[in-house]
């Protein structure tokens, strides 16, 4: 029986990359039944919404989607159309593998993390009180008398909750995701010696959470020492969670240290729907040519197959994936080591070399 799938193809270069990434899956044998919806700026005319109803409802009615990148127009009252989906969904965990493959130009060759994110909470949030209006004004004036702590009228303020619950499930995500893929050591990253009460929660329920998983090593670390630490020595690194924004950070300090967002897969989850996407962004100015990276695309394919079950069809791919770019012959302009060399293939034909590995 296939999957059925959403698939979202988004705008910018994110037709020519889903369709090669939808190949790429399909080649591995895999039976898929896609169901195609809408989201983005090329949208907006049609639906008065980057985000149309009817593809929040595909979603939630197959489970999983593939989502190429997405260009969120400004004015339209979404802060982001990704943000959107991971609220609307639950989507409380970003996972973002970064992981060294042979021939990618990086400084670093041991590099094998998994970065595991919290999306709901934290300063992402989005509660937020502008500068001189109302509310900023009135919370001032509360933490003024209730705090002692003065802060300037002219202050924008975002607030940060970490909550308990929100800590366990997604600590817990992360020990269960070590435990199914056989990782060996989770890392909590916080501020916890500056925000006791927000990042300071964080770092006692994780501590409460890993006590639970004695078959696998705890530690925790403060996010700038782990910044430093993943710069010096990332291969003493495996599983890191974290709360949202340095979640953020650090997912993209470790996409750097394996060669950069071209080659960073992405996946958030939460306990009902699942949607796989690339890391970055949609490039609007190479739409149609033919000339931008599939790889993270395709190697977020690798997350969905394995979320699915198919794990024997995600370990083919990504080895075909590792396998064109160890060559170096059949690769996009970004991964020659010269961007001009005239020796680089377009979006389609690294994809079919991917295709022809698995053959």
């Amino acid at each position: 029986m296939a999957h059925k799938i959403t698939l979202i193809k988004g705008d910018g270069t994110g037709p020519e990359i889903t369709d090669a990434t939808v190949k790429c899956i399909e080649a591995t044998g895999v039976k898929v039944d896609w169901e195609l919806a809408e989201a983005g700026q090329d949208v907006m005319a049609k639906y008065g919404t980057p985000l149309p109803d009817s593809t929040i409802e595909s979603i939630r009615k197959n489970k999983v989607a593939l989502k190429g990148p997405i260009t969120t127009p400004i004015g339209t009252g979404f802060r982001s159309v990704n943000v959107a989906l991971r609220k609307m969904l639950n989507l409380y965990a970003c996972v973002r593998p970064c992981k060294y493959y042979e021939g990618v130009r990086s400084k670093y060759q041991n590099v094998d993390l998994v970065i595991v994110r919290e999306n709901m909470e934290d300063l992402y949030a989005g509660i937020e009180f502008e500068a001189g209006s109302e509310g900023a004004g009135k919370l001032i004036e509360f933490i003024a008398k209730n705090q002692g702590a003065k802060i300037l009228p002219d202050s924008g303020i975002s607030i940060k909750p970490i909550s308990k619950t929100g800590t366990e499930r997604i600590v817990k995500f992360a020990f269960e995701y070590a435990r199914k893929y056989g990782r060996k050591k989770v890392t909590s990253v916080t501020k916890a010696n500056i925000m006791k009460h927000s990042d300071g929660l964080f770092m006692k329920t994780a501590e409460e959470v890993a006590k639970k998983y004695s078959d696998i090593e705890y530690e925790h670390r403060l996010v700038d020492n782990m910044c430093m630490q993943l710069v010096q020595k990332p291969e003493l690194y495996d599983v890191l969670v974290l709360p949202n924004l340095y979640g953020d950070i650090i997912s993209d300090l470790c996409a750097g240290l394996v060669g950069g967002l071209g080659v960073a897969a992405g996946a958030n989850i939460g306990s009902e729907y699942a949607v796989f996407e690339a890391t970055h962004g949609s490039a609007p100015q190479y739409a149609g040519k033919n000339k931008v990276n599939p790889t993270a695309l395709i190697l977020s394919g690798v997350l969905m197959l394995k979320h699915i079950g198919e794990e024997k069809a995600a370990d083919k791919l990504e080895k075909a994936v590792a396998g064109v770019i160890k060559e170096g012959k059949s690769v996009t302009y970004d991964m020659k080591p010269s961007r001009d060399d005239p020796t680089a293939v377009g979006t389609k034909e690294m994809a079919e070399a991917i295709i022809r590995k698995m053959s």
